[in-house]
């Protein structure tokens, strides 16, 4: 019976120490409710990015609707993947890549001025020649994890717009 209550009482005393903090569940933004109808657009409404996008708006309890004047958008205006050079081996063949995975997008709030931002995620990434298989499903699996990391991104970035 003492170990009971000793667990729970440790139990109560972690939730209460942890209510204070600022804990929040991963991907859970506190969202304007002025932001809780948008509409949503990308000159690739079927890309990768705007289904990750669309699934956070989802999740966030935020409306997708058509777009109209009197309706918050969010735009999802260009995203590209670029790699360059860290690093050769002494033979000049190529040892290491940076991976840049670069987004724009933009806010515009009922009767003001679209606001423009851009995010920009870095990876390093080691190539072996000998393994040209298994290092293409390891890039894909990083451009995966860039395009989640910038839809988290875009998402914070409209948790933090201010709508007054």
């Amino acid at each position: 019976m003492p170990i009971k209550r000793i667990c729970f009482a440790m139990m109560a005393l972690l939730m209460l120490s942890s209510a204070g903090c600022g804990f929040t569940l991963q991907r859970s933004y506190s969202i304007p409710t002025a932001l809780g109808h948008l509409s949503l657009s990308s000159s690739d409404q079927y890309s990768e990015l705007t289904r990750l996008v669309r699934e956070r708006l989802r999740l966030n309890s935020i409306v997708v609707i058509e777009a109209a004047d009197d309706v918050p958008a969010l735009r999802l205006l260009h995203d590209s993947l670029e790699r360059s050079t860290l690093s050769l081996y002494p033979t000049g063949n190529v040892a290491e890549y940076e991976l840049i995975y670069l987004v724009e997008f933009a806010v515009a709030l009922p009767g003001k001025e679209a606001q423009a931002f851009k995010v920009d995620i870095r990876r390093d990434y080691l190539d072996d020649p000998r393994t040209a298989l298994a290092k293409s499903r390891e890039m894909e699996l990083l451009t995966k994890e860039m395009r989640i990391q910038a839809a988290d991104k875009i998402l914070q970035t409209l948790a933090a717009t201010e709508v007054d």
